[in-house]
């Protein structure tokens, strides 16, 4: 970090913060800081006249149409970066010429080469990069980190890990339309495997370190520009683990059901992480659900830490970032990590259009006789 932030940070007792984006997400991360001791969220920037009346409503007191303008404006020591994809690394260039540090929501960038860019531009104006990759932070995971660290199951010669939703389009029936930009390649960088393999790969890597992707597919069930679906086959060398990914985008998901599963299967043993999910977390997530439910007739907020399972970990991402920051340290989830996903995501993309390439190849046109 440059040290005129740092300077900035001691003559203040509580961290400034912009929100860049208050979308669904980012009116997560606007609520979550607003809850946190220490952190001042003074101002929020988003296209949409509606979500900056969302912001207004959740008590920040300035709101900006767009990002550059709240960049130049305000004094901040972070930003939070919940803008869509093909917008991160303009906003990151813009929070660098302003010195503020960023926590980027996952994917960092939509390729290696655009984030090796932004991490370039970040080290020469002295700024940290955090990412949002928070399946790690989700107490089941952290259950199943423990028991795998702690040695219960022993060696673990293979593990998966599922995790489906509804993608973009959300469940029928429609009440608005989707944004475009998911659907996009151009825009999104590439579908389910980006919006959710990327967290699995964070997590994946945080059990058994650097991972080598071995074999990929990718599926589509609606005809739109972006895989809905993925595979991945992996091999982690520092641990002799055989990895299987699959992630999706089309599977309608209905709370309370978690839709992530992580196995571990060891010498001696399994570890789920649907062992270690809270006692009372269905009960908690059902009562939560509905009462969001019920906000859409009454015009209220929904309460976005319900369930508190899934966005408890955002707040808990958010969090250990804006400490890291005051205290000057590097983030625990940084850019370097966020990088590591996507370069793992690209060599997936690569072997299945290699396997797509070499079908074509091989097809010919069947002869028909009558």
């Amino acid at each position: 970090m440059a040290p005129t932030l740092l300077n900035r940070l001691t003559d203040s007792s509580a961290l400034s913060l912009g929100i860049l984006g208050v979308g669904n997400i980012g009116l997560v991360h606007l609520k979550s800081a607003a809850a946190m001791p220490g952190v001042e969220v003074v101002a929020a920037a988003d296209a949409v006249a509606e979500n900056r009346d969302r912001a207004e409503r959740a008590g920040v007191s300035r709101t900006y149409d767009d990002y550059t303008t709240l960049l130049a404006s305000e004094e901040l020591d972070a930003a939070v970066v919940a803008l869509p994809p093909f917008l991160h690394a303009d906003a990151v260039e813009q929070a660098a010429d302003a010195g503020v540090d960023v926590f980027v929501e996952k994917p960092l960038a939509r390729s290696t080469e655009e984030a090796d860019e932004m991490l370039a531009t970040a080290r020469e104006a002295g700024i940290a990069v955090g990412v949002d990759h928070t399946l790690r932070y989700q107490p089941d995971m952290a259950g199943v980190k423990t028991a795998y660290d702690e040695g219960r199951v022993g060696h673990v010669p293979y593990a998966s890990i599922t995790r489906l939703n509804d993608g973009p389009l959300g469940r029928p029936p429609a009440e608005s339309a989707p944004p475009s930009w998911p659907l996009d390649r151009e825009a999104a960088g590439g579908g389910s495997l980006l919006e959710l393999g990327v967290h699995c790969f964070d997590v994946l890597e945080w059990l058994f370190g650097d991972l080598e992707v071995r074999d990929a597919s990718m599926g589509r069930t609606l005809e739109v520009d972006v895989e809905d679906a993925a595979t991945v086959l992996m091999d982690a060398p520092e641990t002799g683990t055989t990895v299987t990914l699959h992630c999706g985008s089309y599977q309608w998901e209905q709370l309370p059901e978690v839709n992530t599963r992580l196995r571990l299967e060891g010498v001696t043993g399994t570890i789920s992480n649907q062992e270690h999910l809270p006692e009372n977390f269905y009960a908690g997530a059902a009562k939560s659900a509905l009462s969001n439910v019920a906000s859409r007739f009454t015009r209220d907020e929904p309460d976005v830490f319900g369930p508190t399972f899934y966005l408890q970990a955002h707040y808990d991402a958010l969090a250990d970032f804006c400490d890291a920051i005051r205290d000057g340290e590097q983030p625990p989830v940084d850019g370097a990590d966020g990088r590591r996903t996507l370069a793992l995501a690209e060599q997936a993309y690569e072997l299945a259009a290699q396997k797509t390439d070499a079908d074509t190849d091989g097809l010919e046109t069947p002869e028909v006789t009558l």
